[in-house]
């Protein structure tokens, strides 16, 4: 058994989003390290306005050309990921794209759905892994593009509607995702016998009582036969 550790950062406004989010359930489990299959994770949040020499206020600013929103400052951005990330991880510097896989949720991404997620988790949550995971929150009316350009190697749509910021969206893949990383789910089965698994939605289920609200459940799953 392998004893691989995989680092997932993120890069945000508000780091206590995530205080909840890593205490609880089987993901809390999971960065806590009391599940997987030889595979540990460690989880950090990256406080962009920490890196930011006015704090908050240095963060954004108004966009070149006019237009209503500010834009987060590709500055502020590039010494979080390096102050915050890269030097505090011991990455080297000048070999970023093969010690890291930078992703941002954004429009302009892949779509997220059910084998999406299958291929995220195999890349990136892995024993064959090659790359920490680096996240970077959006906020405001976007990202300046040069940060994106010369930073980000990835971006993902939840799909054609608008979040106030990228943590929910960061929450959401990284919970769908990492129930496909070995080890996550007390039963390996359960990734694989439910909704969209095979692309269809899975089927209705019944636990006790037998009878609720004059329904019983059905005959057929009382029959002691799997295959009715």
């Amino acid at each position: 058994m392998s004893n691989k550790k995989i680092r997932i950062w993120v890069l945000t406004m508000f780091d206590d989003y995530f205080t909840q989010y890593l205490n609880r359930g089987i993901l809390g489990s999971a960065f806590r390290n009391e599940r997987g299959d030889g595979i540990s994770f460690e989880f950090k949040t990256v406080s962009i306005p920490k890196y930011s020499k006015k704090g908050f206020k240095g963060v954004d600013d108004a966009p070149f050309g006019g237009g209503v929103g500010m834009i987060m400052r590709a500055d502020a951005l590039k010494d979080a990921l390096i102050k915050g990330v890269v030097e505090l991880g011991g990455y080297d510097p000048n070999n970023l794209k093969e010690q890291l896989n930078i992703v941002c949720p954004a429009p302009r991404g892949r779509v997220w759905n059910h084998q999406v997620a299958v291929d995220f988790a195999n890349q990136n949550l892995a024993a064959q892994s090659t790359k920490d995971l680096v996240f970077v929150c959006g906020r405001y009316e976007g990202i300046d593009e040069r940060f994106l350009e010369n930073y980000v190697d990835e971006y993902y749509s939840l799909g054609d509607y608008i979040l106030t910021g990228g943590e929910l969206a960061v929450m959401i893949m990284l919970d769908s995702a990492m129930r496909f990383s070995p080890g996550i789910l007390g039963n390996k089965l359960s990734a694989l016998e439910e909704s969209f698994s095979d692309g269809k939605l899975e089927h209705a289920l019944y636990t006790r009582p037998q009878e609720f609200e004059g329904k019983k459940v059905p005959d057929a799953l009382l029959s002691g036969d799997p295959k009715n």
